[in-house]
């Protein structure tokens, strides 16, 4: 019998979960995502982390990643692996932009980029102001 209690207090209480977690997708949630590495795993699981946000809240994310230092390969066109994620996820409104000072440190012009993706002057920059304005922020990698 109290097995059986338990089962449904636990059906219960995830049923409410459900609810709860239903009622915050009227919410639209800003996340600004900072990349700053070589490693191309870190780059794929910035991927699958944008994948699992739309998921969970689809209609109701706004997504926009910072590439500076390290990473800013992601970005070029003739190194990046991921074009085609990127493109795509591009294209329902996820933001892609690359440090124009990581840039002018490695002769990268705006020409070699994937078309999909923009520049900000500073990307730590970007970072402080998107935080600013209410974004939350996630540190991609290490």
């Amino acid at each position: 019998m109290k097995q059986l209690q338990l089962l449904l207090i636990l059906i219960a209480f995830t049923g409410l979960q459900s609810i709860a977690q239903t009622e915050k997708t009227d919410k639209v949630h800003k996340v600004i995502i900072q990349l700053n590495t070589a490693d191309t795993a870190a780059w794929s699981s910035v991927i699958g982390n944008i994948k699992n946000f739309q998921k969970v809240w689809p209609g109701h994310v706004k997504i926009e990643v910072v590439v500076h230092g390290k990473a800013l390969n992601f970005l070029v066109a003739s190194k990046t692996h991921l074009a085609t994620d990127i493109e795509t996820i591009s294209k329902q409104g996820v933001i892609f932009n690359a440090c124009e000072n990581t840039m002018n440190k490695y002769g990268i012009k705006k020409e070699m980029l994937l078309n999909v993706a923009g520049t900000v002057a500073s990307g730590v920059a970007e970072l402080v102001i998107q935080q600013e304005n209410g974004w939350s922020y996630l540190k991609a990698g290490l």
